[in-house]
Parts: structure tokens; sequence; C-alpha cells
């Protein structure tokens, strides 16, 4: 997984609008009494208690590959582990594993899903959702600029193919759970403040960006990305930008 770091704050600047997949997802699981519970790439453990409430009286484990994120999930009262995702492998009582906007930085995780999903035990449930949208303009905006002579060949960016599309995720699913739940969904999130889609993009899709930049550079290339950006995701007469924030969605539940 990534090694490059995160800024917890900042990603919790949009918590609501951020848990919300995470709640529609876990709305989907319909484990009744779990022996464990595993929080697969936990970020700052905002989410994790809420796996525990869920099901009180299941382990519940938490894993990030961030140091930084531990410590902010550690901060909450999580005991979270610092650990890669390419490493991690289910226990033998691990009966629901929950996996958050995740996955889209492990390219490898087409070939992890399967040894998971035959690890895990009968009756398992394995849920996962990813941004759909590599794609947009958030996204595409960003590679175009770093294609350009100032920038080129200073960091790569995953591309449109960074995440299967839905039917993919529900063929690979479907060759080894019993029962499969795909779909996708995009919210319009209405984001207020001064350039709110750059603000978005800064605690995700630049990250990578900003660890390879100097602090100057890094201002300088989001100065010249900002006004591509309000082009893109122009300001309505209120002060609020509509964002669409699409994402891919997967439940599978072991015979």
């Amino acid at each position: 997984m990534t090694a490059t770091s995160w800024d917890p704050a900042l990603y919790l600047d949009f918590d609501d609008h951020r848990s919300r997949p995470f709640r529609d997802l876990l709305a989907r699981v319909g484990a009744t009494s779990p022996r464990r519970v595993v929080d697969l790439g936990c970020g700052p453990g905002h989410l994790t208690g809420v796996l525990a409430g869920r099901w009180p009286g299941a382990e519940v484990s938490a894993l990030d590959s961030s140091p930084e994120m531990v410590v902010a999930a550690r901060e909450r009262g999580i005991a979270a582990e610092l650990a890669d995702v390419v490493d991690w492998a289910p226990a033998p009582d691990t009966d629901v594993v929950i996996t958050n906007a995740v996955l889209q930085w492990v390219p490898s995780h087409p070939r992890l899903l399967p040894r998971w999903l035959q690890a895990l035990p009968a009756g398992a449930w394995f849920a996962m959702q990813v941004p759909g949208n590599f794609g947009a303009p958030s996204h595409a905006l960003v590679r175009e600029l770093l294609a350009e002579p100032r920038w080129r060949g200073s960091v790569e960016l995953r591309g449109e193919l960074a995440v299967p599309e839905p039917a993919e995720y529900a063929e690979l699913f479907a060759a080894h759970a019993a029962d499969v739940d795909v779909w996708e969904t995009t919210y319009l999130q209405r984001l207020t403040g001064e350039d709110p889609v750059l603000q978005w993009i800064s605690a995700t899709a630049l990250r990578p960006v900003r660890d390879a930049l100097p602090a100057d550079d890094y201002a300088a290339f989001r100065a010249e990305l900002a006004p591509r950006l309000r082009a893109a995701y122009p300001m309505r007469p209120d002060g609020s930008t509509w964002f669409p924030f699409r994402r891919i969605f997967a439940v599978a539940h072991k015979a």
C-alpha cells in the first residue's frame, strides 16, 4: 500500500460527507452475532466505534498502514494496529470485514480479494466501498496539470482504471461467495467555502503530490489547480458548490 503520509484533521474536514458511504455500506451487512469484526484500513478510527456499537459482543479489530492515522485512532480509544492491508489475513473467527475507501490505494486488491474471501469462515461477510470518480474533473485536472512541462515527472497518479467497474467486482465476488450485492451511488455533495473541491481533494487525491513536492512547489501547484477546479465546479449564487461523488459498493456473504 502507498507509503505517503496522511493528515487526519484535514481528512475529517468533510467527516459527514465521507462517513455517509460507510453507513450505507454497513446497512447491507446482515451479520447478527459476529465473533470478530475487522475495520480494514480504519483511518482515524472515527467510524470504528460504529462497528462496536452495531455488534457490542464482537471483538473489533482495526488496522491502518498510516502511522498518523493509527495515532489518531488510538487517541479516540481505538486499539488500532499499524499494518499494511496487503499483508493482512483474516483470523479463523473473522465473521465481518469492512474496508471503507481503502482499496483504491492498493493496486493489487483484485488479486487479494479472492484470497481473503477463501480464508473467511462460512457465514462471513465482506463489505467494501471505493471511489469510482477517477475520471471526474477533480482527478483528471490534477493529472492534466502534472503532465505539463513544469510538473512532468514529479509524481505519477492513479488513472481512470484505478478500481474495477461494479460488474467486475460482481463477477469476482460471485466466484467466491453465495450472495453478492454490488451497486454504485453518486452523491451530489453540497460543499461550502472557498475552493471547496480543492480542499476536499487535498486530503486524498492530492496527498501523493503533496508528499512528492517541496512545500513551495506544492503551494504553487495548488495555486495553478484552483482556477481549473473552480471552472469545473462553479460556485452557486448562494456560495455553495455541487460536487458529484461516485462510489462503488460490494458486499459478499459466504455460504
